[in-house]
């Protein structure tokens, strides 16, 4: 990159490519500081511009030799000279000129003080295109070094996520190896389970980093059924499973409208989503708490509903709920979450062409619904034709 001062001096270096040398003489009056450089012919100007490159050049169409028009495209394809203005100066042949690149065309009867006149404005839009590209440079600068901490972050997620599922659920088989044996007090049985469920919280916590991540980064590809009445319910089976013993300890209550028409959902991604907001609604309701899961019919959308009647969540809260790194402030039981699993809701549902919201209101619980978009009608059809 050319130091400040190189750039100052090329930012004032006017050549003029004319074999009279008194047409620089008397630019060089006019313009006062500004360098002004005598260039005899074509084949000169192609040497001098790769040397210093220019910031305007005037191109007198009566310059003998190679014709200016000829060599003008070449000059204007070296990225060195992308910032130059090229004013062709003359009576005849100007139009050769305009087609070959020039900016601007002037007379060579022109007054000195209007020719520099017009120098000075093409000196003005030199300046402003090599600003432009400082600022367009320094922007590209800042965007390759965030490009390369979100790929060292990728990387990190991806690693600690793979290194620590294998050893986590090692963990959690020997906990439940532990917690079925009957040699085991019930006192330490209990504190087993704490550990158990713990240790599936931290699966829960990493898997849902890297899933985040993925979604972000658009590598996390759908792989959608059309999913009926029974497909919700076996769904919801397995995201209760998912979360733990835990569930144990509260009311869980399920109702699936009977013969939904088909909604179409990627069944172990919607898992995922069912198992992350039902792990929530555990977090914030206590011992005998009532959680009520529900699938129904909203027009043509399939709405999902996961309710609690625990603690509710601080209005102030709401508006961060599914951005990741947020969670409520105000929770029952202290335990630490990054709030990657409503992030990941959130990012999923969208996915499907959907949407997420919660309501919530402080000491009467919260309901999380989503909704899902129906199948497209080609998909329906070709169901239709396979039952008849």
């Amino acid at each position: 990159m050319p130091s400040p001062d190189a750039q100052v001096a090329h930012s004032q270096v006017v050549f003029v490519v004319s074999h009279d040398r008194s047409r620089a003489a008397r630019l060089a009056t006019a313009l006062g500081q500004v360098q002004i450089v005598e260039v005899p012919d074509a084949e000169m100007l192609l040497r001098e511009a790769h040397v210093r490159p220019p910031a305007v050049v005037l191109l007198y169409a009566d310059t003998p030799g190679v014709p200016l028009a000829e060599v003008l495209p070449l000059l204007r394809q070296r990225a060195e000279l992308a910032g130059t203005r090229w004013l062709a100066v003359g009576t005849h042949g100007l139009g050769a000129l305009l087609a070959a690149g020039a900016d601007a065309l002037i007379s060579d009867t022109t007054a000195p003080d209007a020719l520099a006149l017009q120098v000075r404005t093409l000196l003005a839009r030199a300046a402003q295109h090599r600003d432009l590209e400082g600022r367009l440079g320094s922007l590209q600068r800042r965007i390759e070094t965030w490009e390369h901490e979100e790929r060292v972050r990728d990387q990190l997620v991806h690693m600690l996520v793979h290194d620590l599922k294998n050893p986590i659920a090692a963990v959690m088989g020997l906990l439940e190896v532990v917690e079925e044996d009957d040699r085991v007090p019930d006192d330490s049985r209990e504190l087993v389970k704490i550990a158990h469920d713990e240790t599936q919280h931290l699966l829960h916590l990493a898997v849902n980093m890297l899933d985040v991540r993925k979604i972000q980064a658009g590598k996390m590809n759908l792989r959608p059924e059309l999913m009926f009445s029974p497909m919700f319910e076996e769904v919801i089976e397995q995201s209760r499973g998912d979360v733990g013993t835990g569930l144990r300890d509260r009311q869980v209550r399920v109702e699936v409208a009977p013969n939904l028409s088909p909604a179409r959902a990627d069944p172990e991604i919607l898992r995922r989503v069912l198992a992350n907001l039902l792990s929530n609604a555990l977090k914030h309701t206590g011992t005998g708490g009532v959680i009520h899961i529900s699938v129904r019919k909203d027009g043509d959308e399939t709405l999902i509903s996961v309710r609690d009647d625990g603690e509710g969540i601080p209005a102030e809260d709401l508006p961060n709920l599914f951005a990741a790194f947020e969670q409520s402030r105000l929770t029952l039981h202290g335990r630490f979450d990054t709030g990657m699993g409503l992030a990941f809701c959130k990012l999923a549902v969208e996915e499907h062409g959907g949407s997420i919201w919660v309501e919530s209101e402080r000491g009467k619980g919260s309901t999380f619904t989503f909704t899902l978009p129906p199948a497209q009608d080609a998909e329906d059809d070709d169901f239709v034709e396979l039952l008849s």
